[in-house]
């Protein structure tokens, strides 16, 4: 008996425990108030089910919250993710509507390959004030959050660009091997950023710069060329994610694309375990806590919410997910006294 209270303190005090609970609890209120939510069908050779629909939209989130990771790992963060979505949807749909045939597999190539390239500079822009012009990361992230809202509005001229190209229409609404593809992309780039981050050195890299830049730097970490590779990282998640919304509605809308997504992500990256601070940070609680707001946004919609109270609830929620997280607040809460350390016995002077 003895022995198993340690365990059960162990497994509630880890980091992703009460995550888990609460994605759990919301999946549980899903399937009390929907009939077969938890079941999976196949239609047409497709997986079809709410669950599958939960991965499939939150896929976005999820790769977006995927960059968000790495970079509040190293002490910055980056609100510019949003715009970065708005830009890359709009580059794209605007090459294909330009297109003769829009169905064209090399022309929609083309597209992509234009937009995640601009991304990719976009982000090293960031990285580059970050690190170089040694401008704090919310602001210098600020500012394209700002102007790149713009720059996604000239490049639709004010409109909302519609396309109908087939090949496109997969990134983000189409299924390979019965599964949504935009899913497997985003399974990829995890796995792929898992690999680097946990297999080899650079997720000891990106700590350490979290951590403590200066100590560092005097290790012989390249401090500066690790910031600018992170945020053109981060900046690339946000451009496949602006693909996939933009493919999912066969448009491009400058203005509302991706509008409010870095909030979710920061707040995915939060509830998963990362630390604002920088330094430790966990790629499995960052899509634990993603898949949490997602499958957050479905419950509203099934118990009705009102619209405008949508914002509210959800921040309730997530209030509660981060004190559950928060050891001091579950030691006043559940009357946790921590027992007093044991004072070694007092030494009495011996006089000869």
């Amino acid at each position: 008996m003895t022995g198993t209270v340690p365990l059960a303190r162990r497994i509630t005090g880890h980091r992703l425990f009460w995550p888990a609970v609460v994605l759990a609890g919301l999946l549980l209120l899903n399937l009390a108030l929907t009939d077969g939510f938890f079941s999976v069908e196949i239609k047409d050779g497709h997986l079809y089910g709410s669950l599958v629909d939960i991965a499939r939209f939150g896929a976005p989130l999820i790769l977006v919250a995927l960059g968000m990771t790495l970079v509040i790992a190293t002490g910055g963060i980056d609100l510019s993710v949003g715009s970065v979505v708005a830009i890359s949807g709009a580059l794209a749909c605007l090459s294909i509507s330009g297109l003769e045939d829009q169905n064209s597999v090399t022309g929609v190539l083309t597209a992509v390959g234009l937009a995640l390239g601009l991304a990719l500079v976009l982000g090293a822009w960031n990285g580059m004030l970050v690190a170089v012009a040694g401008i704090q990361p919310i602001v210098a992230t600020l500012i394209l959050m700002v102007a790149g809202r713009g720059l996604a509005q000239l490049i639709t001229d004010g409109q909302i660009i519609t396309i109908n190209s087939a090949p496109y229409k997969l990134i983000g609404g189409g299924y390979w091997l019965t599964l949504p593809f935009g899913v497997l992309i985003a399974a990829l780039l995890l796995a792929l950023t898992a690999f680097l981050t946990r297999r080899l050195a650079l997720g000891l890299l990106i700590e350490a710069v979290g951590g403590n830049a200066e100590a560092g730097r005097l290790s012989g970490v390249n401090a500066r060329g690790l910031l600018i590779t992170v945020y053109a990282f981060c900046a690339l998640c946000a451009g496949i994610a602006g693909l996939m919304i933009s493919s999912n509605v066969s448009s491009a809308d400058g203005n509302n694309a991706g509008l409010w997504i870095e909030l979710d992500a920061i707040l995915a990256v939060v509830i998963g375990g990362t630390a604002l601070t920088g330094g430790r940070f966990s790629l499995g609680g960052t899509i634990l806590g993603a898949l949490i707001i997602q499958t957050l946004t479905t419950t509203i919609y099934t118990i009705g919410v009102p619209p405008e109270t949508t914002l509210l609830f959800k921040a309730l929620v997530v209030t509660v997910v981060c004190l559950l997280q928060s050891p001091a607040f579950r030691a006043r809460a559940f009357h946790r006294r921590r027992r007093p350390a044991a004072t070694p016995p007092r030494r009495t002077r011996r006089w000869r």
